[in-house]
């Protein structure tokens, strides 16, 4: 199965809400018009020939085709539409851009379900297309990865899921189990080191993780590893200590690295909505955050706060999860992201 394909079928609760929300919108209004008045009596034929499918469609047993319901397109069914998409955690500001572009230039035209779909996947693969980029690889051995993000948001098994793949594309990887005030991170990250193949550098509970960074950068230098991703604790509760541990990190590595690190990757959790805009906003003055993976899409109605990061903070987004198995995240795909979101096929 392709990932668009699950994609879209884990998509469910997105797409769900989303498509039949706009099904919704259409269908409804259509229902309530008041259909023309038929002609007289007296002008119609006696007889009326009954519609048939052509030789075609009566060869292959194919029934005609039925019209979709149409809704003139106007300032009521916008609201509804703009209602809709905040709902979806797309959020206020971006919602309302976007409804602004799907209107221009069509205010007054009779749409179908299908066609409003189609406008709004345009319209979010055209937010989403410039923020949707792999991670970067560079020459620099070790290629320094700081992993961040609070706690529960599927930090650690995003840091297996992508050292394994990494790793099945010729890469030499090593992981720093840095959160080490969590004994379940480090048994998590060791589990998937022996999936993947890859060493796990790990310190004892409640040990300094800039110490422990220091060790693993060694370590990966000294095997000629092409990356080197660090796990770190995802405590907000006490934002000063964070700040602290991260910074602290951050400068323990630059004496073996002063470009290190490389990259800073912000994993989110979808299920927590619209509360994913403001982990951003922290995360961003804690750590040099440089890009974006989206875990647990697959089990939220929330979809749409992707679209809100999108447009807010433009940080690429390397990845998305949809599940817990290794090929269920995968690099993003504007594209495939926008149409599986509102409910569209490939």
């Amino acid at each position: 199965m392709s990932f668009f394909s699950k994609l879209r079928d884990r998509l469910t609760r997105s797409s769900s809400k989303i498509g039949s929300g706009l099904e919704d919108i259409v269908s409804e209004a259509a229902a309530d018009e008041k259909p023309a008045s038929p002609a007289p009596a007296a002008s119609q034929p006696a007889t009326e020939p009954e519609a048939r499918p052509g030789v075609l469609g009566r060869l292959l047993g194919r029934a005609p085709a039925v019209a979709e319901p149409r809704r003139e397109l106007d300032d009521a069914m916008l609201e509804e539409l703009e209602e809709m998409l905040i709902q979806a955690d797309m959020g206020v500001e971006t919602a309302l851009r976007v409804t602004a572009n799907i209107a221009e230039g069509r205010m007054g035209r009779r749409v179908s379900a299908t066609e409003l779909k189609e406008l709004l996947a345009d319209e979010i693969a055209r937010i989403m297309t410039p923020v949707a980029k792999p991670l970067p690889l560079y020459p620099k051995r070790p290629q320094v990865v700081l992993v961040v993000g609070v706690n529960g948001s599927g930090k650690t098994t995003t840091i297996g899921k992508l050292a394994s793949q990494f790793k099945a594309a010729g890469k030499k990887v090593v992981i720093a189990a840095g959160d080490t005030f969590r004994a379940a991170a480090v048994e998590q990250l060791q589990v998937w080191g022996q999936r993947a193949g890859v060493p796990v550098m790990t310190a004892p509970e409640g040990s300094d993780p800039a110490s422990l960074a220091f060790d693993a950068m060694t370590k990966a230098e000294a095997e000629g590893a092409d990356l080197l991703m660090i796990d770190t604790a995802g405590r907000l509760q006490n934002r000063q200590d964070l700040m602290e541990e991260l910074a602290k990190i951050v400068r323990v590595i630059r004496k073996k690295d002063p470009s290190a690190p490389h990259n800073t990757l912000l994993v989110l959790d979808a299920t927590t909505g619209q509360n994913a805009l403001s982990q951003v906003e922290i995360f961003r003055k804690l750590a040099d955050v440089s890009g974006l993976v989206m875990t647990k899409l697959d089990g939220t109605a929330r979809g749409g706060v992707l679209v809100a990061l999108a447009d807010r903070f433009g940080l690429p987004i390397h990845a998305i999860g949809v599940g817990e198995q290794i090929d269920d995240l995968d690099a993003f795909d504007a594209r495939d992201f926008a149409r599986a979101l509102v409910g569209l096929g490939d």
